[in-house]
């Protein structure tokens, strides 16, 4: 389908893609915006050993008891999920010192068998900011970082348009964690600077070809050199997303059909990470081998910076 596609030529096609992306991005922040989880909003969690094993039915049970308390109340019981003995209870509501004797009073009354040492730990939204900040550093840090290494390694034009495709491969995935309502938890640091890592990769196979070609085909116009470049990566750039995808995705749909069985499982974060990253490495794809060298290419003005052309050319 690809096979007398000009990459640079036929960039309207892929403008168009992206501006309908950025415009999906743009008004799902405005109108459902961001699922913030614990990590960045602040709360508490609980894990309570029960002492006997337990069940979807128990957590619906401690779920409806939080609920209709006095002291507590729904607020109180965000999310609940069990795992053999233990249930794990989350609430973006911080607990005060009485009711976080009165949370296990109510447990452990229910249930006799029960660990009266919960382990209860609260998360203060002034931590949840730092955190914030923390990832957002690190992310910057780790785009200026490429930056600097695409730039040293090619060029600076080639640098600003890997950088241009990474800031498109996380806005797609900011896209998807609005869209979906997925819990934005420290788990999305780790997706992004995975995405990163793929993504960045994958340009550099692509641009490192189109630096060897364009000594080779010195004639040529650079927009034909990068086209040329893109043909022939093309397998390997499919190739690859297609193995990692069969990893990515068979992880994706195990945690999903657990989830669906027993929705208190504790496999929710497992499966909303997965699904993020198969998404994140689709829009890798697209990015490296659609953007990257279009990118370049008006960058750089479609001019050859190569000596041994210029050398060529003086002869």
């Amino acid at each position: 389908m690809l096979k007398n596609f000009h990459f640079v030529n036929n960039r309207k096609v892929t403008l168009i893609i992206v501006a309908v992306v950025l415009v999906i991005g743009i008004l799902s922040f405005i109108i459902r915006g961001f699922n913030i989880g614990i990590d960045f909003s602040g709360g508490y969690e609980a894990t309570i050993d029960l002492g006997e094993p337990s069940s979807d039915q128990i957590a619906e049970e401690i779920r409806k008891m939080i609920s209709e308390d006095e002291q507590l109340g729904s607020k109180y019981v965000d999310n609940i999920t069990h795992s053999e003995n233990s249930v794990k209870i989350s609430s973006r509501s911080e607990l005060t010192a009485e009711q976080q004797n009165h949370l296990v009073d109510l447990i452990t009354g229910a249930y006799p068998n029960a660990d009266k040492e919960v382990d209860i730990s609260n998360i203060s939204p002034v931590i949840g900011t730092k955190m914030i900040w923390s990832a957002l550093l690190a992310v910057a840090i780790a785009v200026v970082l490429m930056l600097v290494y695409i730039a040293i390694r090619f060029e600076i034009a080639s640098g600003v348009a890997a950088v241009i495709c990474l800031i498109h491969d996380l806005f797609v995935m900011l896209t998807v964690y609005s869209l979906f309502q997925i819990p934005i938890s420290l788990s999305i640091i780790a997706a992004f600077l995975t995405i990163l890592g793929y993504s960045i990769n994958a340009t550099i196979v692509i641009f490192d070809r189109i630096r060897e070609n364009r000594s080779k085909l010195d004639r040529e116009k650079f927009s034909d050199v990068v086209n040329i470049s893109v043909h022939e990566t093309l397998g390997r750039s499919f190739n690859t997303t297609i193995t990692t995808l069969l990893t990515i995705g068979a992880i994706f749909v195990a945690s999903l059909v657990v989830v669906i069985a027993v929705p208190t499982s504790n496999l929710d974060g497992l499966r909303d990470f997965s699904g993020t990253l198969i998404i994140g490495i689709l829009a890798g794809l697209f990015s490296s081998v659609f953007l990257s060298g279009m990118l370049w290419n008006a960058i750089n003005g479609g001019k050859v910076k190569d000596k041994n052309a210029k050398k060529k050319a003086k002869k």
